[in-house]
Parts: structure tokens; C-alpha cells; sequence
């Protein structure tokens, strides 16, 4: 299989994997809501949000063993690439330690003093604590071996996994009303079953097909790669980390000033946000690997031109989901919560806007990890998307509607991604022009077009299933124009080819 055909694939693999966990998702989330009811809903949200604000170490360590491990496949220096899974191993295993043991110290004060929560439901929001420190180790250990997978390329191995965890959790939705125990607190425990299967997936698979995973030994540990990783993974660190206080300090701040109900409206808007914005990921996992090889082997200006494409990518697949979306938000939310919770249309829509911003140039960030010149990136851009929790604070303590806080997110989003080209024009030396000709300029048509046909569906068509239409309406008209006017002649000839190979 040649690496155009392995993208395809890989992300014909992760698009089908996240329609299907959307679906489940959503509908999972519906029956979730209805048996918790908003309020335990909104701890669950604010509780377990807490704790995923320190699951960007894991994320910034799969992002970092992922780097080093496709790296050294671009060398084609498999000893290296079976020592930095060793000791990634071992950083992971004793990191997840520290971080889950500083955690459980300070979950009674987290739940009982600095959180709004009744007490009445103290004792269940502790339990939640624990249980999402538990999942996040789950994921400290499951990591490195889902970087492993990435580096591979394995994307389908990987999408499997993924729809049987969304299918596990859709059952435990559908059980929980048959619980007669206390329900939030069954949820979480159940969560925890499902994590700790999704780590045996992950383990028995590469036992058996993967030469260079084993269990790593303290004789294994090597202060050059150690070096290496750590300080790779402490800029990772401090951008995911940036990213995920950002969302979760929104979330914090609505707490403090509206209470939990706010948070549960915040809570389905990060879900929607999460589950739209895979389609666009799906092309840039599939693609980070080639990207990391063809630094390894030397090629700058084939990394460069693959993280334009991906950029162009991922937001045309964004776009196509998340335009109709932000024009019948309100009708998909009654269609999949029924009782819908106040505020929650208009969050959902100004995080999708958001993600369409930060989408644009979203390749020039794979670039730079390519790199690994992080720190004066990752210091001037993280930094700023930081800014939404202090401006959105002083906004709401200025009593400015709560709208306010979510304009902030927009604005600062769509200037931290324009700022990603004088930053790679100082690192990388990328032709600026270039980018905005083969990324921007590209698919600001198509973009318009999408929006003009939701404006003109919305605004003329009154039908119940007029929903339906918008999507159709928006979805062919974009399709036609990424055609037109996004695609390359080098892109279009290719999928011509690709099509003529498949049918035949």
C-alpha cells in the first residue's frame, strides 16, 4: 500500500469510526442526561472536567512518543524506535503515579470546599473524583501504546476499539435506569470498566503483532532518550495543558458565577465540539505520521507541503459537518435532548465557530512538532488561547451577558491561528504567501457557499424536516465548490485514479 493510499484508508478508517461514535455518542449522552438529570449532569461535567485538565500530560506524552517513534521509522532505525518505546513507557507509568497520587490528595478539598456543589451530593461528586483520576492513570499507562499504533499507522486496529468502547457505553446508558444504586456514582465505576478494557485491546494486540513493544525494565532506562522525550513532552505538556485550562476554566468560571445547570448546558456544548471536531482530526492523525517521516528522512519541503494539505483538509471536513450545525443547532438539540438546557444552542454554536478558526492552519502545529523547535511556539501561542478564562471572568464580573465569554473564545481563536504563519515563518522559513494561497484562498469558496445555502434553507423553507434539506442543501453545494476550487489538478487526478482503481 503506498503512503496516499495508506491516508486514505486510514482515514476512511477514522471517519467512519467517528460517524458511528457520534451517533452513539449522541444518543448516549440523551439517555444519560434523562437518568442523571441536569444537575447530577452538571457535577459529572464540572467534577470529572476538573480532572481531565490534567489529562494533557497524557496527551501531550501520546503526542510526544508518537513524534520520536515515527521519527526513528523515518530513519528506519528500529533499535531506536524499541528504546524510546521502553523508556516512554517507564515515563508514562511512573508520571501517571505522581499525577494520580497528587490528585487523590486533593480530591476531598477539590469536591466539599472549592467546587459549587449542594451538599447533599458531596459524597457522590468525591466518588466521580476518583473515579476519573483512575481513568486518567488508565490513560497515562494506555498511551504510549496508542502512540505506537499511530507511528504504525494502524488506524484501523485503533477505530475498532474506539466503536466498541462507544457501543460498551451506549449499553451502560441503557442499564443505569436498571440500577437501583445511586447512578452517578454507577456511571462512574462502569467508566472505569470500560477504560481498563480498552487498555488489554490496545496490550494484546501489540504483544502479538508488534516486534518492538514489550514490558519495559529499569535496566532499560536511558538518559539521552529520557532527556529527549521529557523535554519534548514538557513543551507538549504546556500547550495541551494551555488548551484543556482553557476549557475546563470556562467551565469553572460558569460554575462559580451561574452554578451547575450553566455547566451542564457547557458540558453538551464541549461534547458537540469533541465529537464534531474528529472529523477534522481524522485527517491529520492519518497524516502526522508521514509528516514526523519525512522530517526524519530529511524532506522539509514534502513535511511542509503535507501540513498545508492538512490544514486545507481539516477544515474543509469541519466545515462541511459544522456549518449546517451552527444553522439548525437548535432543532438538533430538542431532536436529541428533548429538554434542551438553557444556553446550551448558543454554546455549542460559538465553540464550532471557534474550532473552524483554530482548524484553518491547524497543519503548521504538526509541522513544528516535525520540528522540535516548541518552546518559543508553544510559548506565544498556548499562552494567548489562555487569555478566554481571565477576559471571560472579568466580563461576567462586569455583569456583561454570558454571551461575552464565548465571543472572547471566538475572537482570540481566529487570531492565535492567523499567528501560527509569522511564528512558522520564523521557525521553518514557510513561504506565507504560499500557504495562504494553497490553504486560505482555497477554501474560502467553498466555506461561503456553505454558508449562503444553510442561510437560504433556514430562512425560506418552513417544513418540519427542513433540517434534513440544510444538511443535503449545504453538504452538495460544498462538495461541488471543494471541488472546483480546493482541489489541486494534482488532487483531483489523483482521486480520479484512486476512484477507477477501487471500482475496478
Amino acid at each position: 500500500m503506498t503512503n496516499s493510499q495508506r491516508i486514505i484508508v486510514n482515514t476512511i478508517a477514522q471517519y467512519t469510526r467517528t460517524i458511528i461514535n457520534v451517533c452513539l455518542s449522541l444518543y448516549s449522552t440523551r439517555l444519560i442526561l434523562s437518568v442523571l438529570g441536569q444537575s447530577d449532569y452538571g457535577i459529572y461535567s464540572v467534577v470529572a472536567g476538573v480532572v481531565a485538565m490534567l489529562s494533557f500530560v497524557t496527551n501531550a506524552l501520546v503526542i510526544t512518543t508518537q513524534r520520536y517513534l515515527s521519527f526513528y521509522h523515518g530513519k528506519k532505525d528500529i533499535h531506536q524506535v524499541s528504546l524510546v518505546f521502553g523508556n516512554s513507557m517507564l515515563l508514562h507509568f511512573f508520571i501517571g503515579l505522581l499525577v494520580a497520587g497528587g490528585l487523590c490528595a486533593f480530591g476531598p478539598w477539590i469536591t466539599h470546599d472549592f467546587l459549587n456543589i449542594e451538599a447533599a451530593r458531596k459524597g457522590a461528586a468525591l466518588f466521580v473524583y476518583f473515579a476519573a483520576v483512575a481513568m486518567l492513570f488508565i490513560s497515562f499507562i494506555t498511551a504510549p501504546i496508542r502512540a505506537l499504533f499511530v507511528a504504525r499507522e494502524n488506524i484501523i486496529y485503533t477505530s475498532v476499539v474506539d466503536v466498541i468502547d462507544g457501543i460498551l457505553k451506549l449499553l451502560i446508558a441503557i442499564l443505569l435506569s436498571k440500577i437501583s444504586y445511586d447512578s452517578l456514582i454507577s456511571y462512574s465505576g462502569l467508566l472505569v470498566c470500560i477504560s481498563t478494557f480498552n487498555l488489554l485491546a490496545f496490550v494484546i494486540y501489540a504483544a502479538i503483532k508488534y516486534p518492538e513493544f514489550h514490558c519495559p525494565r529499569i535496566k532499560e532506562f536511558d538518559k539521552e532518550h529520557i532527556r529527549g522525550l521529557s523535554n519534548f513532552a514538557g513543551w507538549t505538556v504546556y500547550s495541551t495543558g494551555c488548551v484543556i485550562a482553557r476549557n475546563q476554566g470556562i467551565s469553572v468560571v460558569l460554575n462559580l458565577f451561574y452554578g451547575t445547570l450553566v455547566n451542564s448546558a457547557y458540558g453538551v456544548a464541549q461534547q458537540v465540539s469533541g465529537a464534531v471536531q474528529f472529523l477534522s482530526t481524522s485527517i491529520l492523525n492519518a497524516m502526522n505520521p508521514q509528516i514526523m517521516k519525512a522530517e526524519g528522512a530529511g524532506e522539509r519541503n514534502k513535511m511542509l507541503h503535507l501540513c498545508e494539505s492538512a490544514s486545507k483538509y481539516a477544515f474543509l471536513l469541519l466545515s462541511l459537518v459544522a456549518i449546517p450545525l451552527v444553522a439548525e443547532m437548535n432543532t438538533i438539540l430538542q431532536l436529541w435532548l428533548g429538554n434542551v438546557p438553557e444556553h446550551a444552542v448558543m454554546f455549542c454554536q460559538f465553540i464550532l465557530v471557534a474550532a473552524m478558526c483554530d482548524q484553518i492552519s491547524i497543519g503548521l502545529t504538526s509541522a513544528n512538532q516535525a520540528i522540535g523547535e516548541l518552546r518559543t511556539y508553544n510559548i506565544v501561542f498556548y499562552t494567548l488561547k489562555l487569555l478566554v478564562v481571565v477576559i471571560g471572568w472579568i466580563c461576567l464580573k462586569c455583569d456583561l451577558p454570558i454571551s461575552s465569554i464565548m465571543w472572547s473564545y471566538v475572537v482570540i481563536e481566529m487570531l492565535t491561528s492567523l499567528l501560527r504563519l509569522p511564528l512558522m515563518k520564523h521557525i521553518a522559513d514557510i513561504d506565507i504567501s504560499r500557504f495562504c494561497k494553497n490553504v486560505f484562498l482555497r477554501v474560502a469558496i467553498p466555506c461561503l457557499t456553505m454558508i449562503v445555502a444553510c442561510y437560504l434553507s433556514i430562512t425560506y423553507l418552513v417544513l418540519s424536516w427542513r433540517i434534513l434539506i440544510t444538511f443535503a442543501f449545504a453538504a452538495s453545494m460544498g462538495v461541488l465548490t471543494i471541488w472546483a476550487f480546493a482541489l489541486s489538478d494534482k488532487e483531483k487526478q489523483y482521486i480520479k485514479t484512486w476512484f477507477t482503481n477501487l471500482r475496478k
